[in-house]
């Protein structure tokens, strides 16, 4: 049975996704307000409807979307507004924001404790600042991206340290986030709520817009 003779109550989350933006899209609005449109779908549906989004701005549509999945503003956005507890506290670009969050880091994986004093003197040439030990696993930030990474793998070759895994990792709107607030994306304020607006206190407001 076709999905258009089927009752509402009767399908999936993303079909009732798709569905609702259906219907606002009825009266062709030039400008497009969506309220955290992907919360409680899964992988491929919240892609799928990142799809349709990016292809309404294609069209010329100007897209106001809320979120609290930085992924998805990071996607899909052009402009963010980064909210907590109802007040603005950062905006731009995702490039703009993740500026300010102190650089990149390289997180090292070791097969053995053994070769942890070795890895420790090599990362300590090029770290900007105290790498950070872990068990087996090291982390060091760094300056120059994937130069330096090739730099720092010739000198574990060099010292004949085992390197089990190895990554480049850049900030995220994760990282903005919990930088500039102290917290994770999902921790609940613990003050009361005033305005009724809660579920909005820590949303990313996103502006995609038409070129």
């Amino acid at each position: 049975m076709r999905a258009g003779h089927r009752q509402v109550k009767t399908f999936s989350g993303g079909m009732r996704r798709r569905l609702d933006l259906a219907g606002a899209l009825v009266a062709e609005p030039p400008v497009l307000f969506l309220d955290e449109p992907t919360t409680g779908l899964d992988p491929r549906s919240r892609t799928e409807l990142w799809d349709v989004i990016e292809e309404l701005v294609d069209r010329g549509r100007t897209v106001l979307l809320t979120t609290q999945y930085m992924e998805e503003a990071d996607q899909l956005a052009d402009h963010i507004v980064v909210i907590d507890q109802g007040r603005e506290i950062a905006q731009g670009s995702a490039d703009e924001l993740k500026a300010m969050v102190a650089g990149e880091r390289i997180d090292v994986s070791l097969p053995t404790k053994t070769d942890v004093p070795a890895a420790l003197r090599v990362l300590a040439r090029f770290s900007l600042g105290e790498p950070h030990v872990d068990n087996r696993t090291l982390t060091a930030p760094i300056a120059g991206g994937a130069t330096t990474l090739t730099h720092v793998l010739r000198a574990f070759d060099a010292e004949g340290v085992a390197v089990g895994d190895v990554g480049l990792r850049r900030p995220t709107l994760d990282d903005v986030f919990l930088t500039l607030t102290g917290r994770t994306t999902n921790t609940k304020s613990t003050e009361p709520d005033r305005s009724n607006d809660s579920d909005l206190s820590q949303s990313t407001s996103s502006l995609k817009e038409a070129a």
